[in-house]
């Protein structure tokens, strides 16, 4: 963190997946508050986008997936240094001089960066699932090791909780830890994670195999990327987000329950002993809790408008039907098994997302394909699996999908 004469600390930040959705909106976010300095910037496919915010932005380090997409991203800024691949994202988020890493991509490219940055003692806010549904047993250790290091040095450091370290920016998880803030774990009886329930909540059963790409993609209250549309469309995103509480929060499965809130409005809530509970309202914006983890501790004006709740009249709560969306039921179960078999439900997940968006399977094939794989890869005995491990599963499963071994 840097100072100049008179003004705020400048608060150094680097974006991986700055083209895809998350990524757009976290650029959009700091560039409304000119405390932040963004000295890296990641991307994969969209080298054109990826340009575009390179010469916007003007980072010291633009790196890009694969060389051959090099030509595509037109002039660079002189002081940008572009470089290419996996080993550059780690000498990134290891970089010393980094004073956040905030995470926008899918799979589990990522995981080596997160784990670098909290290596390093950068925080890491992430949106990334892979990070705690395949990596929690890896990534949680690390952020509790600094956050009881920052806690025993000065006990009111805000850096002294595990959530300062890995800040979650989806909004069922960035609603928790706002209703969990000043709390102590022992009363916690309960977390809530409220679910939308898609575009196919009162669609029939046997209806879901005839669903379109483009009724799937047509999400009643989030403006999200493909995968994780899909993902709410079918459930197993709820699935994923039961399992990255159990890593982020230190609580037993039989402790999260999950609502359908088709409104969403309430983002999650949490009930304590007592029998009170607490939820964290807002519109349904991603930048809510993009923000939210970027600034954290403190809150700061948002370009997202706070809900009039008497124009919303009314909050509706029911519980998911398993049967009709077992993509749930299958989360669940992988998470109850550990970590093999839930590192192999979200390659699976991924893998069957792109799947049905090419159309090559119907939407009802998603949670068949999700229980196949784990019950193939998923069943491993012995030691829970290390960073190699993690990424040797997630390419097998993508290898059994490519030469038709799983279907």
């Amino acid at each position: 963190m840097t100072t100049a004469p008179g003004h705020e600390p400048r608060v150094r930040v680097a974006v991986l997946g700055s083209t895809g959705s998350i990524g757009r909106q976290t650029l959009d976010v700091l560039a409304r508050n000119p405390r932040f300095e963004v000295v890296g910037l990641a991307a994969g496919r969209n080298v054109e986008r990826f340009g575009d915010q390179i010469r916007a932005v003007g980072p010291a380090v633009a790196i890009v997936a694969e060389d051959a997409r090099r030509d595509g991203l037109g002039t660079i800024p002189d002081g940008t240094r572009v470089q290419v691949g996996d080993e550059a994202l780690d000498e990134l988020a290891a970089r010393t001089d980094l004073d956040l890493l905030i995470v926008g991509t899918g799979g589990m490219v990522s995981l080596r960066p997160v784990i670098a940055a909290l290596r390093a003692g950068t925080p890491v806010a992430t949106a990334n699932k892979e990070t705690l549904v395949a990596g929690g047993h890896l990534v949680m250790p690390i952020a509790r090791a600094q956050a009881a290091a920052r806690s025993a040095a000065d006990p009111a450091d805000p850096l002294g909780s595990p959530l300062a370290w890995i800040r979650p920016i989806d909004s069922e998880h960035s609603a928790i830890w706002q209703c969990l803030a000043g709390e102590r774990a022992g009363s916690i009886a309960r977390l809530i994670l409220t679910a939308s329930g898609g575009p196919f909540l009162d669609l029939p059963a046997e209806e879901l195999a005839n669903v379109t790409i483009a009724q799937a993609l047509r999400h009643p209250t989030w403006a999200m990327g493909d995968k994780i549309t899909i993902d709410s469309a079918t459930l197993a995103n709820k699935g994923l987000e039961v399992i990255e509480a159990h890593w982020l929060y230190d609580v037993g499965y039989d402790m999260i329950d999950v609502v359908i809130h088709p409104q969403s409005v309430v983002h999650s809530a949490v009930r304590f002993v007592d029998g009170s509970v607490k939820a964290q309202l807002g519109t349904p914006d991603m930048r809510l809790p993009i923000q939210y983890a970027i600034t954290y501790p403190d809150r700061q004006a948002s370009p997202a408008a706070a809900p009039d709740l008497a124009a919303i009249g009314r909050l509706d709560f029911l519980p998911p039907d398993e049967g009709r969306f077992p993509a749930l039921r299958i989360a669940r179960s992988a998470g109850r098994s550990g970590p093999w078999a839930s590192a192999a439900l979200i390659a699976a997940d991924d893998v069957a997302v792109s799947r049905f968006l090419a159309g090559d399977i119907t939407f009802a094939d998603i949670p068949r394909l999700l229980e196949s794989a784990i019950g193939r890869f998923g069943s491993r005995s012995g030691p829970p699996p290390g960073l190699d491990d993690l990424v040797a599963v997630d390419a097998d499963i993508r290898a059994a999908y490519a030469r038709g071994a799983i279907a």
